[in-house]
């Protein structure tokens, strides 16, 4: 857990740092234990319940039988596909067949296999999935009047399946899979009308889509008409995925006002709701808002999570108080939460944007020390800052470390070294990063050379 490789060590105790803490006693890798018995035991097949191989095959199989959308080829292979089996084809494999042509074909087509299905097999007793099947396939279909939709679901009613909050569930989340989010609106409406309300989370799914697609006030006007039509509340989940859009395009105001209304609806925000504004006053840098949302927390009864603590620390390191920062991290270890490399990386990353190289780098070895090990953020982190210090040499160091665990480079990182390089007169060791970028896929051939090029190019401008 706190064992550090020798060449972490070699970077971190040189002249970065005098007196390094001693390090926890090496610890012998985790391995599996052996089962003797693996190999000395053969499996036995399953039973196949009467069920020939092809069949079972057929329910598992990837590979679409149907290679054309023709109907009159779509019953052929499926005549041929009866005719082969020596039981009668179940359920699942009828289902897994239609939605196989359905894949390819048009809704028309696809009704008329499953009526030839029907037919031909008088063991198939189509249930409501099946028919549910043919619903997600029209829900593909782009046409605004929902025809085939409508075609879908009274082709159920008339076969005695009557919409369930199920088929309402199936047909909003095909139509915005397929971006047709206003249709799944009114789907949604017309389907509550035939007693099939959607549960909350048809309904939740939906206003996430919204939220994504189209301006707060839509989602609103969708919310109030819901509740006032069926009798249909926001919850907690509702209010959140709204706290969670417009903290994220940095509308923190009305991010309060929803917390706010939410407590009115007699809901009490929770920890994620916190924990989403506080990461929208950390979007926008304000470090006194972040502490004071940590504060409302408390204030509240709510227990501050590691997500909690790890916003505030990324949120304080990025306003410059690191020091603040660096007091939260001791109170978190009070309050059990284990730092974690999100919060070192915090922590590295507000002592780069203060010109302490050194101390992150210091802070690199406590990380490990303490059993967490970094990941490529945290070095992509120290290699920048250690670059924009203007301590080339280290920066390098870590470079070396980075290749050898094959870890890619951050555009601002690559970016960095290489001007540095370039700066320091090692034009050749520019390109040797560049080559790295590129055969590490951390950037595009593009993307690393326009730096690159760009680079050497002021490079020959600076110089008489």
């Amino acid at each position: 857990m706190g064992k550090m490789s020798p060449s972490v060590r070699s970077l971190v105790s040189t002249s970065l740092i005098r007196k390094p803490p001693s390090l926890s006693p090496n610890q012998s890798p985790s391995h599996k234990p052996h089962n003797s018995q693996t190999h000395l035991t053969r499996k036995t097949p399953p039973q196949n319940s009467g069920k020939t191989q092809l069949q079972l095959q057929l329910q598992t199989q990837t590979k679409n039988p149907f290679t054309s959308p023709n109907l009159s080829d779509a019953k052929r292979v499926f005549n041929s596909i009866a005719t082969a089996t020596k039981t009668p084809l179940d359920l699942r494999v009828h289902n897994a067949l239609l939605q196989s042509y359905a894949a390819i074909s048009t809704v028309n087509d696809s009704i008329a296999l499953f009526n030839h299905m029907i037919k031909t097999q008088p063991a198939f007793s189509p249930d409501r999935s099946t028919y549910h099947i043919l619903l997600a396939q029209s829900c593909t279909v782009p046409d605004q009047t929902l025809q085939s939709v409508h075609q879908v679901l009274n082709f159920m009613l008339n076969n005695g399946f009557h919409p369930d909050k199920v088929t309402t569930d199936i047909a909003v989340r095909s139509l915005c899979l397929a971006g047709h989010v206003d249709e799944a609106v009114q789907v949604m409406k017309q389907m509550s009308l035939k007693n099939a309300v959607p549960d909350t989370y048809t309904y939740n799914f939906l206003v996430k889509c919204l939220c994504k697609s189209r301006v707060l006030s839509t989602v609103k006007e969708f919310i109030d008409d819901m509740r006032k039509s069926f009798d249909l509340k926001p919850d907690l989940v509702t209010y959140t995925i709204m706290i969670d859009n417009v903290a994220n395009s940095k509308n923190l105001r009305e991010a309060s006002r929803l917390v706010k209304e939410l407590d009115k609806e007699g809901f009490k925000p929770d920890c994620y709701v916190y924990n989403t504004i506080m990461k929208g006053y950390c979007m926008l840098s304000k470090g006194n808002e972040v502490v004071q949302v940590l504060k409302d927390m408390q204030e509240n009864g709510v227990e501050p999570d590691l997500v909690t603590y790890n916003t505030l620390i990324f949120g304080l390191s990025k306003c410059g108080r690191v020091m603040e920062a660096k007091k939260y991290l001791r109170i978190m270890v009070d309050m059990g939460h284990f730092p974690n490399e999100v919060t070192y990386t915090s922590l590295m990353n507000g002592l780069c944007r203060k010109g302490d190289a050194l101390g992150a780098v210091a802070l690199l070895e406590e990380m490990q020390a303490q059993g967490c090990s970094p990941n490529e953020c945290t070095y992509n982190t120290l290699l920048h800052g250690l670059c924009k210090g203007r301590l080339l040499e280290k920066g390098l160091e870590l470079y070396g470390l980075m290749k050898k665990d094959g870890m890619k480079l951050d555009t601002a990182s690559y970016s960095t070294l290489v001007r540095t390089l370039c700066r320091a007169g090692r034009v050749a060791d520019a390109y040797g990063v560049f080559d790295y970028a590129v055969e590490s896929k951390s950037l595009t051939n593009v993307s690393a050379y326009l730096t690159l090029e760009s680079t050497v190019k002021q490079l020959k401008k600076a110089r008489p």
